[in-house]
């Protein structure tokens, strides 16, 4: 192994089934062009040094401070820790704000556990690369479907079930454009919301996360034939789920409208937990009057990698 060298993995944009993916239904979401690296250099003693634009965090391989700006690494980290022989300094870079819901927590578990693959077993084939980084997000989170994580590791669109697993990679190409509603509220209490509606009105929210599923399986059918108008009309669909279960409000619909107003766009919904961060746009937009910044992305085929 080098002594020093770099790993990096793509954000993602979730394009069907957010929610109803918690419930065993199928969703699409895709790598996004926009990286997190980590470039690693082993260390003489047992320390632990990282280096970000959110800080620094310093402490020792038999004692990780409990730093929340870092906590998806640390966890990694403290799961190879017993198999480490030597400490290391850790510079993290992004290509996007953490702000943003491009998947960040995903892309830089994904990033740590191969470069900590690499440096304890020589291991890179990402299906475990994937399985353990999932532990490390459930054991810091409480639950997670699994989602942004088989973006960041595969790359490409994923046609992705939690129970059973299911992971079908899309190699296709198609511009996509996100626009950021300036807040964000945490996922945990999104979901939290949602799961609340769903106890109170099992069977209809059930209905709901049904209809979301074979929007996803219909959209894949498109995907495979290329027909980007139809996967644009399910989109709109989808949206109007999303809205149904709670988790849409006035700014997003703002957005949502006005991307769908544009010629270059077709279909527009929110994307992620809702309630704030981002939506997504199919196509780009040809028009300059968005309420928001808008920001056009490539589907990033390549997932977790060596640089």
């Amino acid at each position: 192994m080098r002594e020093s060298f770099r790993v990096s993995a793509p954000g993602k944009l979730m394009l069907l089934g957010e929610h109803a993916v918690l419930h065993g239904k199928l969703c699409l979401v895709c790598a996004v062009n926009r990286r997190i690296s980590i470039t690693v250099r082993c260390r003489n003693d047992q320390k632990i040094h990282i280096t970000s634009e959110l800080g620094e965090c310093h402490g020792d391989l038999n004692a990780l401070p409990p730093d929340p700006a870092f906590r998806f690494l640390l966890a990694a980290i403290a799961k190879k820790s017993p198999q480490l022989i030597h400490g290391l300094d850790l510079n993290i870079k992004s290509d996007f704000s953490h702000k943003i819901g491009f998947g960040s927590s995903a892309a830089i578990t994904a990033a740590a556990t191969m470069l900590l693959f690499a440096l304890t077993n020589g291991e890179t084939d990402l299906h475990p690369i994937f399985a353990d980084a999932l532990e490390t997000i459930r054991s810091v989170q409480g639950e997670g479907s699994g989602a942004d994580l088989a973006a960041s590791v595969f790359g490409h669109i994923v046609a992705y079930r939690m129970e059973p697993l299911e992971i079908r990679l899309h190699k296709k190409h198609f511009p996509i454009t996100a626009v950021y509603s300036g807040s964000k509220e945490p996922t945990v209490k999104v979901i939290e919301k949602v799961k609340n509606l769903w106890q109170d009105n099992t069977e209809i929210v059930d209905a709901i996360f049904q209809a979301m599923d074979k929007i996803s399986h219909a959209a894949e059918e498109a995907l495979l034939a290329e027909d980007w108008p139809r996967f644009g009309r399910l989109m709109n669909v989808n949206q109007g789920l999303m809205d149904a279960i709670g988790v849409n409000n006035s700014t997003l619909s703002e957005i949502v409208y006005s991307l769908r107003n544009d010629p270059g766009i077709l279909g527009a919904k929110i994307s992620g937990a809702g309630l704030g961060d981002c939506v997504v746009g199919l196509g780009e937009p040809t028009q300059n009057d968005l309420p928001f910044e808008a920001l056009t992305l490539g589907i990033e085929q390549q997932g977790v990698r060596f640089d």
